[in-house]
């Protein structure tokens, strides 16, 4: 065998053998605590969240007939979706005017702004869930020893905690607006041809809110996940040592005066 066969083997089991060390240093053990095991649903639910409510599209419509004869029915359908910037969303409007065919029109509201705030705040838990998967299987003796990481996964926790309350909570009351400005009912009393004599006007296609309904489910689930996570993370930092360490020296101390008293 040729020194640099030997040496193209080498080269190709280095990579491999990193890989090897690096699953072989992970504690999957780790997962079954519940520290781990909640992030881990952590990550899975931030990933449902922004997952569900950033792919939504729906479609909504109209049928309007005109009762000039030489007009056809003519059917609206309306594609909107995420970002739920609705007054950019456009659709062509018939008119039963033998001059004009049809006129521009836009969807009434703009509900970008808790949309991405959720799913924002979804893919900054996902990437967070992660990177403190790998500190707490990877270096949990760090994570352990080092009491400023404790800390700062406890405060940051609380502050996942209160933004998915906010997010789950605001963007379920802009989804209720988005269904308001979206049913068929509100496209026929936005357009100007169904207040007319000229033209009869039937609802549509209804949009399915199913995949954003769950949505802001996912939401309230990682705020309830993140909120019982303050718990398990606050075991592990100091405070939580020192309420014991006090706990102790109190019982002692009144042990100790106990005994005094009954001496005497």
């Amino acid at each position: 065998m040729s020194s640099t066969e030997s040496s193209g083997r080498t080269a190709d089991k280095s990579p491999r053998q990193k890989v090897d060390r690096l699953l072989v240093g992970l504690r999957w053990r780790r997962l079954e605590e519940p520290l781990g095991f909640i992030k881990v649903l952590q990550w899975l639910f931030a990933i449902f969240a922004f997952g569900s409510c950033g792919s939504y599209s729906g479609e909504t419509g109209a049928m309007v007939r005109c009762n000039n004869e030489a007009k056809d029915v003519g059917s609206i359908i309306v594609l909107f979706g995420y970002p739920f910037r609705l007054h950019r969303v456009q659709y062509e409007m018939p008119l039963c005017d033998d001059d004009s065919a049809s006129k521009t029109m836009h969807l009434m509201g703009d509900f970008s702004a808790p949309a991405e705030f959720f799913v924002t705040l979804g893919i900054f838990s996902f990437f967070y869930t992660m990177a403190a998967l790998v500190l707490y299987l990877r270096f949990h003796k760090l994570y352990t020893e080092n009491k400023r990481f404790p800390l700062v996964d406890f405060c940051v926790t609380v502050s996942f905690t209160f933004f998915w309350l906010v997010a789950a909570a605001a963007w379920g009351k802009g989804l209720t607006d988005v269904k308001g400005a979206t049913r068929p009912s509100s496209l026929t009393a936005a357009m100007p041809v169904c207040h007319g004599e000229e033209a009869v006007c039937s609802p549509g296609a209804t949009p399915s809110m199913g995949l954003a309904n769950l949505s802001v489910l996912f939401g309230f689930i990682n705020f309830f996940l993140w909120a019982g996570n303050c718990w398990f993370v606050f075991k592990e930092t100091p405070w939580h040592g020192q309420g014991q360490d006090q706990g102790q020296g109190s019982s002692q101390e009144s042990a100790a005066e106990q005994g005094a008293v009954e001496k005497q």
